[in-house]
């Protein structure tokens, strides 16, 4: 859809938000968009990764807010409930995709647009990127899953730091307090993603989806809680072909080809 470009290659499927003239900002017709690529990805077997980047020199500038300086925003509370449930579902879908995802951030990742590449499961960011929590600046709450993302990433006193006050902060400082995974040059970037989708592409889906799960949920469990999901997935493994296929190839001493059986 306008805006929104999926991409294929095997294995790895790559999202590029396409409105450069906007800073890549997303309209409510884009996030019904993301919700349904999202969707689609969930049930694709032969999808492994997604990639999320924007084009042109930004990542995400966030949400849209033209219609609302223009006010033409949706008036009433039910109507702006509406709306942002929308926004919610779209960051719901991507936190419980089985599949890895990468955000690949170019350029500013500001907003829900920084929060779109904190629910990603890696972050790589180009030297050039800048993250902000903009909301407080714009008179806003957090959106996005940023309310959820922030404490588990950095800590609750350096997330109220970045919501409380909204600044900029370049890559280096984002890597520094734990936001992003690893910074690399930016006519590295798309090398760098490629390279990582590419490795993770070639690992057991099944085996990924299901420890991106403990990830995800073990923040919310107990120890005892962790262990018996911990316990019932690793039986239901030894029942994968993928996990047959790895135990072989490690006698034979050859990489393990996975094919998600």
């Amino acid at each position: 859809m306008d805006g929104l470009h999926v991409e294929r290659d095997d294995g790895v499927v790559t999202l590029t938000i396409e409105r450069p003239e906007r800073k890549n900002a997303i309209t409510n017709e884009m996030w019904r968009g993301l919700v349904e690529i999202f969707d689609d990805l969930a049930t694709r077997r032969d999808d492994r990764v997604l990639v999320i980047t924007g084009a042109g020199d930004a990542f995400c500038s966030g949400a849209d807010l033209s219609a609302a300086a223009d006010g033409g925003a949706p008036t009433g509370a039910g109507a702006a409930v509406a709306s942002m449930r929308m926004v919610g579902r779209a960051a719901l879908r991507l936190h419980e995709l089985p599949l890895p995802t990468i955000a690949a951030v170019n350029g500013v990742a500001a907003g829900a647009g920084c929060n779109l590449a904190l629910g990603c499961d890696l972050i790589v960011a180009s030297e050039r990127a800048r993250f902000s929590e903009i909301f407080a600046k714009r008179g806003l709450a957090l959106d996005f899953g940023g309310s959820w993302l922030l404490p588990r990433l950095i800590g609750l006193h350096r997330a109220k730091e970045l919501a409380f006050l909204a600044d900029i902060i370049d890559a280096t400082e984002a890597e520094r307090i734990g936001l992003v995974n690893r910074v690399v040059p930016h006519d590295r970037l798309v090398a760098e993603v490629g390279a990582l989708a590419t490795r993770l592409a070639g690992m057991p889906p099944l085996q990924l989806a299901v420890i991106k799960r403990q990830l995800n949920d073990g923040l919310s469990h107990t120890m005892a809680e962790a262990l018996e999901f911990e316990d019932v997935a690793q039986a239901l493994m030894f029942s994968s072909r993928d996990t047959a296929e790895a135990m072989i190839a490690f006698a034979e001493k050859r990489e393990p080809r996975f094919t998600g059986e």
